[in-house]
């Protein structure tokens, strides 16, 4: 399913959700830039979007309520950059944003913003630094029953990531030559 495809077919509102689009994005390198331009051209077009400066609602534990805006979505696009995988806000929004897909037929779109989505899909190259630290915290964890239940969501973690690039989705890039 192309973009165009995926926002034409959700410009209905169903008691299902009440966003059309959920970005899912590093904020310390898209949102003043790429993402924050992505949101207010869906919003131009008339699609609600969810960004989480503007749809969190105060007094609310965040991670219940980014959950809560995934599930309430009927898309999510995922911006993934170079500091994508250096947040665990971003990777566990990715595991929720994957298992609503499964589970609940959501779609998703990734774009590659300047990261090779090989490097995404197997955690190496401009994500390898991230993994390398999660695992560096893994290793110095003396209680075993913590040890293996960061392991096990680092595992989640490289699971969504695998995942999610191996969907059809854009590589965007800057080059000389554009």
């Amino acid at each position: 399913m192309t973009a165009h495809e995926a926002f034409s077919s959700c410009s209905f509102k169903s008691k299902l959700w009440n966003y059309d689009v959920f970005l899912s994005f590093s904020d310390e390198d898209t949102r003043k830039g790429f993402t924050g331009y992505l949101h207010d051209a869906i919003e131009d077009r008339g699609y609600m979007a969810y960004m989480d400066q503007d749809d969190l609602k105060i007094g609310e534990e965040i991670k219940e309520e980014l959950y809560r805006g995934i599930e309430e979505s009927k898309i999510s696009i995922i911006v993934f950059s170079k500091k994508y995988a250096d947040s665990s806000w971003c990777l566990d929004e990715l595991v929720k944003i994957m298992e609503c897909r499964s589970k609940l037929g959501r779609h998703v779109l990734p774009i590659f913003y300047h990261v090779d989505p090989s490097h995404v899909r197997k955690q190496n190259g401009d994500l390898a630094k991230a993994f390398q630290n999660y695992e560096e915290n893994i290793c110095e964890e003396k209680d075993d029953k913590k040890r293996e239940a960061k392991q096990a969501k680092v595992n989640q973690w490289r699971e969504a990531l695998t995942e999610a690039a191996n969907l059809a989705g854009h590589h965007l890039q800057i080059t000389d030559n554009r």
